[in-house]
C-alpha cells in the first residue's frame, strides 16, 4: 500500500471541515427565505455562459473557506505553470499546453516557455487547405470521384471530443459532407458505419498519437480491407482514402498513408485535451474551418477568463470548489450532468472521460496515497429524457447528488411552443429538487384535490420530496461554436483546479494502460481458445470455460 501523502494543506482543510460541521444541515429553502438578495448575489456571467449557483448548500463563509483552500493549495501558482509550459504532467515530465492550440493571437503563446505557435499555425493552415479541397471536390479517391463521406477512427479523446463537437454543431455542417465515428473494437460498430458509405467516396481519418492504439489500428486495417475488396488492390488506396493524425508520422507512412495527409499531434497534448488540435479535423471538415476557429476562439476566451479573473468571480474555480465541497465534505460520490439541449447529448459521455480519467486517482503527485477522495462518478443524459428516467432517484432517493442543468435560452432548431416548455421544465425541476415538498404541504395538496383524511394518511408519505439537492444552472443564449468552445474549456479548467486541490496529476492515465498491456499478452491464448471453441461446436458452458481459463484471474 502506498504511504499516506504528507503534503496536503492541512490548515485550510481543517478550517473547512470545522465550517462544514456547522453548516452541514443548511436547508436551502430557509436560506432563500432569510435572504431576498441571495439569488442575484450567487450568479456569475463569463464568456457567454451564465451560472446560477444559488441553489447550493453554501453561505458566504463556505465560499471564503473554499477559496482559502484553493489559495493554500497553490491554485494560482499552478494556473501560471499550466500556461507557461511547466511540466504539470509530472509523471511523464511534460507540459500540457493545450491552451496554445486555441490561441489565435499573433506571435508566441503568451508567457510560454517555448514557442509552439509556428507548428500550431502550420497545422491549422494545413487543416484549412484540406477542408477547402474537400468542400470543392478536389479531394478524390482512386476512381477520381470526390470524397464526400468521412469515417473517423479513434478512441477516447481522439473520438469523444470530435464526436461531441460534430453532433453539437450539426446546423453548421457544410452541405454534402457526412461524418461517422467509430471507436469500438466490436466489429458491429465499424460494419454499421460502412453500410452507410460508398467506397469510392469514403475517406478514413485515423487518429492515434502513437499510431499503435489497438482499437484504432484494428479498425483502420479492417477499413483498408473493405476498400480493397470493393475497389481492387489498388496501391493508391492508402494514399487516396486515408488521413492520419499522429505524433508518429513514420508509422502512418508505414501503413501507406501519404506524408501530405499526415497531420501532427504533439507529446505536450493529452488525448482528452486534443480537440483543439488536428484531432478536430472531422469537426473542421464537417462544420467548416471558420466554425472550428470560432470553437477555438470561445475556448481562448475562457482561457483568458481563467488566467486573469480573481477566484471569487472565476467560473472554473467556482465550479471546482463546489465539487470539492460536496465530494470531500458531504461525501457525495456522483454528479449528474443534464443538458436541456439535444445538441449536447454526448456531453455527459465526454465529461466522463475528461473528469474521471483525469482525476480518478488515489495516488498523489508525490507518489503517496491521496489523503482525500478525488473524482466523483459523472453521469447524465439530456433533460427531457432524464426526467422520465432517473429524476425519480434525484427527487426521492436517499443519496446526495449534485447536478448541473445546462440550458439554452434558444434552440438551434426552434419550433413553436417547444422552447418555452423546455425552459419551464428545467426551471421547475431545479426548483423542486431544491425546495422539495414537506409532509404538511403534501397533505394540504391532497386535501385540495379532494382526498379524505384517511386516504391522505396513507398516500401523503409517498409524495413527500426531501429537496435540498444542490443544482447549478448554466445558461447560454444559443449553442454555437464559440459557446461550445467556452463550455468545454470551462470544464477542462475546472478539472485542473480540482487536481491541484486534490494533489493529483490530471494528465496521465496509468490505470488505463495495465489492462491494455495484459490484453496484448493474453491475446494469442484467447484467440486460440476462441477458434477452438468455434471449430468443435462446443456448448456455451464449454466455450466460456475454455475462454476464461485462457486468462487466469490469479496473476498476469
Amino acid at each position: 500500500m502506498t504511504p499516506a501523502s504528507k503534503d496536503a494543506p492541512a490548515p485550510a482543510w481543517a478550517a473547512l471541515r470545522q465550517h462544514h460541521a456547522e453548516a452541514a444541515n443548511l436547508e436551502m429553502r430557509g436560506l432563500f427565505a432569510r435572504d431576498s438578495g441571495r439569488a442575484r448575489r450567487f450568479r456569475l456571467e463569463a464568456c457567454g455562459l451564465f451560472l446560477d449557483y444559488s441553489r447550493h448548500r453554501i453561505v458566504e463563509e463556505s465560499l471564503e473557506r473554499l477559496r482559502a483552500l484553493a489559495s493554500e493549495s497553490g491554485v494560482s501558482r499552478a494556473i501560471g505553470g499550466l500556461f507557461t509550459g511547466a511540466p504539470v504532467n509530472n509523471t511523464e515530465n511534460r507540459p500540457a499546453l493545450h491552451a496554445a492550440l486555441r490561441y489565435l493571437g499573433d506571435g508566441p503563446f503568451p508567457s510560454a516557455a517555448f514557442d509552439v505557435m509556428p507548428e500550431v499555425r502550420a497545422a491549422r493552415a494545413k487543416m484549412r487547405d484540406f477542408c477547402l479541397r474537400l468542400k470543392t471536390g478536389r479531394l478524390r479517391g482512386v476512381t477520381e470521384r470526390p470524397l464526400k463521406t468521412l469515417v473517423s477512427l479513434g478512441v477516447g479523446g481522439s473520438h469523444l471530443g470530435p464526436a461531441l463537437a460534430c453532433a453539437a454543431l450539426e446546423p453548421y455542417a457544410d452541405a454534402g459532407i457526412d461524418v461517422h465515428f467509430v471507436s469500438s473494437l466490436d466489429g458491429a460498430s465499424l460494419d454499421r458505419a460502412l453500410q452507410r458509405c460508398i467506397p469510392e467516396e469514403t475517406l478514413f481519418i485515423v487518429t492515434s498519437k502513437s499510431f499503435s492504439t489497438e482499437e484504432t489500428l484494428t479498425n483502420a486495417q479492417s477499413a483498408r480491407a473493405w476498400l480493397k475488396q470493393r475497389l481492387g488492390d489498388d496501391p493508391a488506396i492508402e494514399r487516396k482514402h486515408f488521413v492520419a493524425i499522429t505524433a508518429r508520422g513514420e508509422r502512418a507512412e508505414a501503413f501507406g498513408i501519404d506524408a501530405g495527409n499526415i497531420f501532427p499531434l504533439w507529446e505536450w497534448v493529452g488525448g482528452r485535451y486534443s480537440l483543439w488540435s488536428a484531432v478536430g479535423l472531422p469537426v473542421a471538415a464537417f462544420a467548416g474551418m471558420d466554425a472550428f476557429e470560432a470553437l477555438l476562439a470561445g475556448a481562448a476566451e475562457m482561457d483568458a477568463h481563467f488566467r486573469r479573473t480573481p477566484a471569487q468571480a472565476n467560473m472554473p474555480i467556482l465550479l471546482a470548489l463546489l465539487e470539492v465541497w460536496y465530494r470531500n465534505l458531504f461525501g457525495a460520490e456522483t454528479r449528474a450532468v443534464i443538458p436541456y439541449d439535444h445538441a449536447l447529448g454526448l456531453l455527459p459521455d465526454y465529461l466522463q472521460q475528461l473528469e474521471m480519467e483525469s482525476n480518478g486517482k488515489s495516488v498523489s503527485r508525490d507518489g503517496h496515497r491521496a489523503r482525500v477522495a478525488t473524482a466523483p462518478v459523472v453521469w447524465g443524459a439530456t433533460g427531457s429524457d432524464a426526467q422520465h428516467a432517473f429524476f425519480q432517484l434525484l427527487h426521492q432517493g436517499n443519496a446526495l447528488i449534485p447536478s448541473e442543468f445546462i440550458v439554452p435560452l434558444e434552440s438551434q432548431r426552434p419550433l413553436p411552443g417547444h422552447q418555452a416548455s423546455l425552459l419551464a421544465n428545467a426551471l421547475a425541476q431545479a426548483t423542486v429538487l431544491m425546495r422539495g415538498r414537506t409532509l404538511e404541504e403534501t397533505r394540504q395538496s391532497l386535501k385540495a384535490a379532494g382526498m379524505s383524511e384517511a386516504e391522505i394518511d396513507v398516500w401523503a408519505p409517498h409524495r413527500v420530496m426531501p429537496g435540498n439537492q444542490p443544482i447549478s444552472l448554466l445558461l447560454y443564449e444559443q449553442l454555437d461554436p464559440r459557446t461550445l468552445g467556452a463550455l468545454i474549456a470551462l470544464y477542462e479548467h475546472k478539472v485542473f483546479v480540482e487536481s491541484v486541490i486534490w494533489n493529483v496529476n490530471p494528465f496521465d492515465q496509468w490505470g488505463v494502460e495495465l489492462g491494455k498491456t495484459l490484453a496484448r499478452a493474453i491475446r494469442p491464448a484467447v484467440e486460440a481458445a476462441h477458434k477452438a471453441g468455434r471449430r468443435s461446436k462446443e456448448t456455451l458452458t464449454d466455450r466460456a470455460n475454455r475462454l476464461l481459463d485462457a486468462c487466469s484471474p490469479d496473476g498476469y
